[in-house]
């Protein structure tokens, strides 16, 4: 059953703050393969002008996707999670992300739109820091595929 689209613009509770910590940047890094000495050192850092060392633009994909779980655990919505396929994402910063920031996420539903048998759902995540400053700007694309036969 395809989803309402009249639940497109709902936006959900913000999540409790997530301390970015050196260590979790730096493990970050190196699961990507990232070499970046901005992702490890924190003289390399400020040697760019930042506090800290900062993370690698994708590591905002951590607040985001647990921030989106309240999407797609939604009862309204009654999105069939094992259905759901991860269509597009893109990130715009304000600044990096930076160690020693505390990160809140604030999810929306942008719009809800079926093709092909199939609901593609757009999230907008918007990640601030401690004094309310906007970081980045999560834009995410869900498909949920229809049912088998339903083509």
């Amino acid at each position: 059953m395809p989803i309402n689209p009249a639940h497109a613009g709902r936006s959900y509770p913000p999540t409790a703050p997530y301390a970015v910590g050196v260590e979790k940047i730096r493990e970050f890094a190196a699961a990507i393969g990232d070499k970046n000495p901005a992702y490890r050192d924190p003289d390399a850092a400020r040697a760019l002008g930042h506090p800290d060392v900062i993370a690698p633009p994708t590591f905002a994909f951590l607040l985001t996707f647990a921030a989106s779980r309240q999407v797609i655990e939604d009862p309204e919505l009654a999105i069939d999670y094992s259905r759901v396929v991860h269509g597009e994402q893109r990130f715009v910063y304000s600044r990096p992300v930076r160690a020693g920031d505390q990160l809140t996420t604030t999810v929306s539903l942008d719009t809800i739109k079926s093709a092909g048998g199939h609901d593609m759902l757009t999230t907008r995540s918007e990640v601030t820091d401690q004094s309310g400053e906007h970081v980045v700007t999560a834009l995410s694309t869900l498909v949920v595929r229809g049912p088998d036969g339903e083509h």
